[in-house]
């Protein structure tokens, strides 16, 4: 037996993943585990979970994999710094410390990690290498490109190349500062968002407004060549030597200073998004198109946190010359821990690899899982009882019943999920159909911003009916956008559309009605969406058929079990004090089912509330 733990640790987002003899074990987050979100400690909680998963003792591992190489990331680190000395020596003197204390002695940390108790071989693997790793070794392909995109690993933002058989060739790389993820985070940071988390509501911004500003970026700020390649001039950005992303020459370009967080949007800034997603899509489409002239491969794989952009993945898929794509769920730092194992398993000890129809890693369900009886346990503890379910039929009634009445579900089953998407282990269920759902889930559930959209799930044998996705393609990480069928969409006055698209207050233009599953479909018709199938995820597969033959719709909204600024959740007692805070009317954990009364009877204890939600700063 061989044993293999992979970490990623200090930057962003830490984890560890354990693979024996070339099988995916156990893969989580430090960061469900501390309830710090993005936390960028050593993952202690998330190694010593691991372990216990696969049944081992730190004396029983065979390597230790750490995913990238701090004395080259070091060596990029001071040569920025003296390249703009001395006005970057506030950013220099408040990283040090870390890195003097912890960052340049990982060996150390790294066997003080594991009690000290191994004599485990270290392996310190490219930063891009183990994005290169995790997207390629658990992928269905024999073959095929690969692609990372990031904002900056050692000295690498961007590396193309191919993976065959147990092993993967990195090419071509572009190198820091020039990078499409840090471009990305400046126009993050630059409309209010936070950098390294907020990413995403930028891409949800963009649908609001037209890329007024592609011309603007393409002509100053970045020169893009035909095969995807980019230079980014430097004079309009801050992040090699100051604590912001983007300066003085960035901020008279684009009409003013940066949106102070939380305050209101304007036009401006939802032109501003859609300019940079446009930006980023055509870049995407570039290197895809040259990366598949260059490999000649049929099929591409995709990692790094670029890659967490699915609008620009869906339409690689659709626009691009690929016949198929497959992106690491965990595609930023916490999936280079699960890359870095697996490339010591197959690119170092050369061992085989073997590809089935599906991927290699079980749906992404590689998290703590939590049995009825502890459930229960739990609740006891807490003085509550909930219904018992002993038949699995009845309970999946009961539920698609619940859901069907408008309710919304708070759902807890099997292993929780790796990766920053929801997959239906640790998720908040609604009716799609319902037209009041996304606003009830934004303003009373999650406690965030009203434009962003909520993401389906659908069954695999339908998605095709309800999303321009092919038959033959799937998406079961919720990583690929597509738009709604025209047979689902509702026609919508094109004058009222008008005088709606230049209102302020963008709860007016999200609510208008769409489609036929309205809660779900974004104000482009897009959808971010997640295909379910019988072998990934059976149950719920069986809870969505229940609910598809009770209203004839194969559809549910999916969205991460927690509120704005909390990890997705991993116990029961995460589950039910976040079914506390919150206005979600039923809590499924396992077999056991919890209902609030019904909202005109029930009163929130709003001291209990407001200490659950002061600590993510929400009440």
């Amino acid at each position: 037996m061989t044993a293999i733990l992979g970490i990623s640790a200090f930057y962003h987002d830490s984890a560890a993943a354990l693979v024996v003899d070339g099988e995916i074990v156990a893969a989580a987050q430090e960061e469900r585990f501390t309830r710090i979100k993005h936390d960028h400690a050593f993952p202690r909680n998330a190694l010593a979970y691991c372990l216990k998963e696969g049944g081992l003792k730190p004396e029983d591992v065979d390597y230790v994999s750490f995913y990238d190489k701090p004395l080259t990331k070091f060596d990029r680190l001071i040569e920025t710094y003296l390249g703009y000395a001395p006005s970057g020596f506030r950013s220099f003197r408040m990283a040090m410390p870390l890195w003097l204390k912890e960052k340049l002695h990982m060996r150390r940390t790294l066997r003080e990690g594991l009690g000290g108790h191994t004599q485990a071989k270290l392996v310190f693997t490219d930063h891009h290498e183990s994005h290169a790793a995790s997207a390629f070794f658990p992928s269905p392909f024999q073959e095929a490109a690969i692609l990372t995109l990031d904002g900056v690993g050692e000295w690498s933002t961007t590396t193309l190349g191919h993976g065959q058989g147990n092993k993967i060739h990195l090419t071509d790389q572009i190198c820091f500062p020039h990078s499409l993820g840090l471009l990305y985070s400046a126009f993050t940071y630059y409309c209010g968002f936070k950098v390294n988390s907020g990413e995403y509501k930028l891409m949800g911004l963009a649908p609001y407004g037209e890329p007024i500003y592609k011309d603007a970026i393409l002509g100053k700020l970045m020169d893009l060549r035909p095969d995807g390649s980019f230079w980014l001039d430097m004079s309009y950005f801050n992040y090699c030597q100051g604590l912001t992303m983007t300066g003085p020459k960035f901020h008279e370009l684009l009409g003013g200073p940066p949106r102070a967080p939380e305050s209101m949007l304007e036009q401006r800034h939802m032109d501003l998004a859609a300019s940079i997603q446009a930006v980023t899509e055509e870049v995407v489409l570039r290197i895809g198109r040259h990366l598949h002239e260059k490999t000649g491969m049929k099929d591409l794989v995709l990692a790094g946190g670029v890659a967490l952009n699915c609008v620009a993945n869906g339409k690689l898929l659709r626009e691009g010359p690929f016949d198929d794509i497959w992106i690491q769920p965990a595609a930023g730092d916490a999936g280079g821990a699960l890359g870095a194992a697996q490339f010591v398993w197959y690119q170092l000890l050369n061992k085989p690899r073997d590809t089935h129809d599906h991927d290699s890693q079980r749906g992404s369900l590689l998290g703590p899982a939590f049995s009825t009886d502890e459930v229960e346990k739990f609740l006891e503890s807490e003085g509550v009882s909930g219904r018992k379910f002993d038949d699995e039929g009845e309970l999946l009634e009961h539920v698609a019943q619940t859901l069907a009445s408008g309710k919304i579900i708070g759902w807890m089953h099997g292993r929780m999920e790796f990766g920053p998407r929801a997959l239906g282990a640790r998720s908040i269920l609604g009716d799609p159909r319902n037209t009041a759902m996304q606003a009830d889930m934004n303003l009373k559930i999650k406690f965030r911003e009203s434009f962003r959209p909520f993401a389906p799930i659908v069954l695999k044998e339908h998605a095709h009916e309800w999303f321009e996705l092919s038959p033959e393609h799937e998406s079961p990480y919720m990583l690929l956008v597509a738009p709604v069928v025209d047979e689902q969409r509702v026609p919508i006055d094109q004058a009222e559309l008008e005088m709606m698209r230049h209102d302020p207050d963008l709860r007016n233009r999200v609510n208008v009605v769409r489609s036929t599953i309205p809660a779900v479909t974004h104000v482009d018709y897009s959808a971010r969406l997640q295909t379910v199938d019988a072998e990934r995820n059976p149950r719920l597969h069986r809870l969505m058929r229940a609910f598809q033959d009770l209203t004839g719709c194969p559809v549910l909204v999916n969205t991460s079990f927690n509120v704005r600024g909390e990890p997705i959740v991993c116990t029961p007692k995460d589950a039910y004090r976040c079914f506390l805070g919150t206005e979600m009317d039923t809590l499924v954990m396992e077999n056991i089912v919890l209902h609030k009364p019904e909202r005109a009877e029930r009163s929130v204890d709003e001291a209990e509330r407001k200490q659950y939600l002061a600590q993510f700063q929400l009440d």
